[in-house]
């Protein structure tokens, strides 16, 4: 930076995700499934019912409440939940490409 420049704290509003495994949207389902819209186009489902009440969930545990499941969004091409909750936006596309559903 030349020191007559100055930096401002918007600089992520400018990182816009190209790869095409990225998510471009993602809306939430009734019984805990999202469809998911890739940047390439590919789009299907992702099922989270099983994982979510499982006794192994770990983190996602806590998007067995449904309303905090509805808050999915996407963040900078990753599907995202408050606290720091998001998936693998490469290995969903990969699913989703090959079979239409990713189920966890």
């Amino acid at each position: 930076m030349r020191p007559d420049e100055v930096a401002t704290d918007d600089r992520t509003a400018a990182v816009t995700p190209r790869s095409p495994w990225r998510v471009a949207t993602v809306e939430a389902h009734p019984g805990f499934r999202l469809h998911i819209r890739f940047l390439d186009g590919v789009e299907g489902m992702v099922d989270m019912s099983a994982l979510v009440r499982s006794p192994k969930a770990g983190v996602f545990a806590t998007l067995a409440d449904p309303e905090v499941f509805a808050r999915a969004r996407v963040d900078l091409g990753v599907v995202a939940w408050p606290g720091d909750i998001d998936l693998a936006p490469d290995a969903m596309h990969r699913a989703i490409k090959a079979h239409g559903v990713w189920m966890l």
